[in-house]
This record gives structure tokens, sequence and C-alpha cells, in this order.
């Protein structure tokens, strides 16, 4: 069966295979070790990058370093303001999955054996949203982890720079049946089918997350989708390149 994505009419007037228009700003926060602005069309998220010369309790001794994430929404990120998880006292289950995944997804791509015994907390806040917050994190949380390691080599802390690889996240779809490229909240909150998924600049999969919304959809159907996320990731890593300044 052809596999090539068809096109269809996206509430956004996009091409099945556009992503949004994506930002990628390095150095926004003077304090951070890395600091990345990632603006997925009107999806906007902080991703700060934290070097400590520690490692949790549970690795020390371990020989390797550690990479984590944390991950929450500004009160007012979406059209009515949700409260602070920190007032309610707890975060929630939505919120526990997504910084589990980005720390997961950066991990993929970083030798923590040459991190040695130094942890990076990347911590990714939504400032805006409107779909895709989790990919948006990924994609410009491995700049800012990008930025912080650099710049540990360029200080004489490692000897050379832990990342094997970058990685990226993009959200795909089945919108009336076709499947469409970076999903925007009309486009999720509608779609038949929505799937996040997590690749390396060389294509390789990290993790894939794929839920039928409105009946089940085909193998057929998830591997188009898989096609146009390796599109919009490969234009993903673009961005992060040209904002690194690497090649």
């Amino acid at each position: 069966m052809d596999q090539t994505p068809t096109e269809t009419a996206r509430p956004s007037g996009r091409k099945s295979d556009e992503l949004r228009q994506v930002s990628l700003e390095l150095g926004v926060n003077k304090y951070a070790e890395g600091s990345c602005l990632a603006k997925f069309g009107d999806t906007h998220v902080l991703c700060l990058a934290s070097v400590e010369q520690r490692v949790p309790s549970w690795i020390k001794d371990a020989g390797h370093g550690w990479v984590t994430a944390e991950y929450g929404m500004l009160p007012r990120a979406t059209n009515t303001r949700t409260g602070r998880e920190a007032a309610q006292g707890k975060q929630g289950g939505r919120t526990l999955e997504i910084q589990r995944l980005i720390g997961r997804s950066l991990r993929a791509v970083t030798d923590l054996k040459a991190l040695g015994e130094i942890q990076v907390r990347v911590d990714c806040d939504v400032i805006q949203a409107d779909g895709g917050t989790r990919t948006a994190s990924i994609t410009g949380g491995y700049a800012a982890l990008h930025q912080a390691v650099s710049k540990l080599v360029e200080l004489g802390m490692l000897p050379a720079g832990p990342l094997i690889g970058e990685v990226a996240a993009i959200s795909c779809g089945l919108w009336q049946g076709a499947a469409v490229l970076d999903l925007d909240y009309a486009e999720d909150s509608n779609a038949d089918a929505d799937a996040n998924f997590v690749l390396t600049g060389q294509g390789q999969i990290v993790e894939v997350q794929a839920t039928a919304e409105d009946g089940p959809f085909s193998e057929d159907q998830l591997a188009a989708m898989l096609i146009l996320a390796k599109k919009g990731i490969g234009e993903l890593v673009g961005f992060q390149k040209a904002a690194l300044g690497i090649g």
C-alpha cells in the first residue's frame, strides 16, 4: 500500500508535511549554563540547563553522571488559568509523565560515563501552550543541554563533550483520516489519532507515543505518521545545529 502522505484540509492551512514556524533562541537566561526559548508556532517553552557538580545519591560512586528534567506550565499558558501544582502540594500525573519523557530522551544521546560525576538538570517551563509542549520541550531542551555541556568543555571541566548525537521530537496525527505533521491545539483536540515521536538526528527511534482518539488506526497509518515524523525531525535537527553553530 502507498504510504506517501496525502494532502488534506487542515485548520491551520498548512500542508500535511509542514511544520509550524519554529524558532530556537539560545542564551535567553544569563544565569543558566544553557538556555533556549523554543517556539513551535504559538507554543513557547523556556528550557534552562543547570550544571550541578554532584549526582543523585542513588548513583553516587557509580562512575557516571546524570541528565534529568523537570516540566511545568505557567498558570496562564492556556486560555484559562490553571492553578500552580506547587500550591496543590503535588505534581499531576501528566506533568510527571512528560518530565520523565524529556529526561529519557536527553539521556538517550548522552554518554553518562563521559559526563563524570556531574548532573545536568533541564527545566522546561511552558510560557504559552498551543499543542506539542512536550515535543518543543525535548527539542529546546537538547539545545540547552548542548550549550551547557559545551561550556563544561570550554572551562576544562570535561575533556570532550558527552553528547553522542542529536535528539528532537515532533507530534503527528490523523486528521480526517490522513497523516499530518506537528499538530497545534485545534488539530490535536479533534484528531482521529495523535502521536509523539522522539528520534535521534540519525533517524533512530527513542520513543513513540501513539493513541487512537476516534477508533483504532492501521499499521499503514502509523507508518505514514512515522514518515512525516522523520521529515519533521530532520528539519528540527537542522534548526538545532543552526542555533548552536555546529555542522
